[in-house]
């Protein structure tokens, strides 16, 4: 499984620049027989459409191999039973999740779900905290500051729309995306392979690594993105990667 920006790709704007070796590295994996996923935490465009932009800059993604929180936060609802959501996020991730089953609720509902919004105003927060207050969990896709691109951090809308729900409700929020359970499952469901038969590749230690390591599996750390280079040693046991290689490139000797 790898991870998208920092990992395959850096983006700049609207431009997507891929990395050296990404093309090859998926190309083999594929040519091998191998189960592959790509999951990012982005969560503006359906995962369908993630693909089509991975494809138009030559990476042999399939619709089907793009995983996002939009398929994860699915799992997540099956397994708790709840069926509707308070959303934030774009008009494209509530067309997917409405197609998907998901009811979008306007006032009271099962959960929060906090994906990447297209913009935010008071009135929806404070409906959102309500609905919290009464007893709906906050789920978010991602909860890390920042990911990365090719100009430097891009900081997370979604991460500062859920830290203002926390703020106002006390709720510890639920990560359905990179790293958590309900991704797990929705990797493990995809490959049709337990997750400790994984190489989980990525740029973050807290979100790729921790992802991997949660699951049992094996992580590679790249320090072509957000964590740079680092010594695995210095990290906690939790996000420690197995190997750390300068780029997805490196990983050519390995197949």
């Amino acid at each position: 499984m790898f991870d998208v920006d920092g990992t395959l790709v850096q983006r700049a704007g609207e431009d997507i620049h891929v990395q050296p070796g990404a093309r090859e590295v998926l190309a083999r994996i594929k040519s091998s027989g191998r189960s592959l996923a790509v999951f990012t935490n982005g969560s503006h465009l359906s995962p369908e459409g993630f693909a089509a932009g991975l494809r138009a800059v030559g990476l042999p993604v399939a619709d089907e191999e793009l995983l996002t929180p939009l398929r994860s936060v699915q799992a997540y609802l099956r397994a708790s039973r709840r069926r509707s959501v308070y959303l934030f996020g774009t008009e494209e991730a509530h067309a997917y999740l409405a197609q998907a089953g998901v009811k979008i609720a306007d006032g009271h509902a099962d959960a929060v779900f906090v994906a990447t919004p297209a913009a935010v105003d008071f009135a929806a927060l404070e409906a959102a905290a309500r609905i919290i207050i009464a007893g709906a969990p906050l789920l978010t896709a991602s909860y890390v500051p920042a990911y990365a691109g090719a100009n430097g951090p891009i900081l997370s809308r979604g991460a500062m729309v859920t830290a203002a729900l926390a703020k106002a409700t006390g709720a510890r929020p639920v990560i359905v995306g990179k790293p958590s359970r309900a991704a797990l499952r929705t990797i493990r469901d995809h490959v049709g392979t337990p997750t400790q038969k994984l190489l989980v590749v990525g740029d973050d230690a807290t979100m790729d690594v921790a992802l991997g390591r949660m699951g049992g599996a094996r992580t590679v750390l790249v320090c072509s993105g957000i964590s740079g280079r680092v010594e695995p040693e210095a990290l906690p046991a939790r996000c420690r990667p197995d190997a750390v290689v300068d780029g997805v490139a490196e990983l050519l000797d390995w197949l």
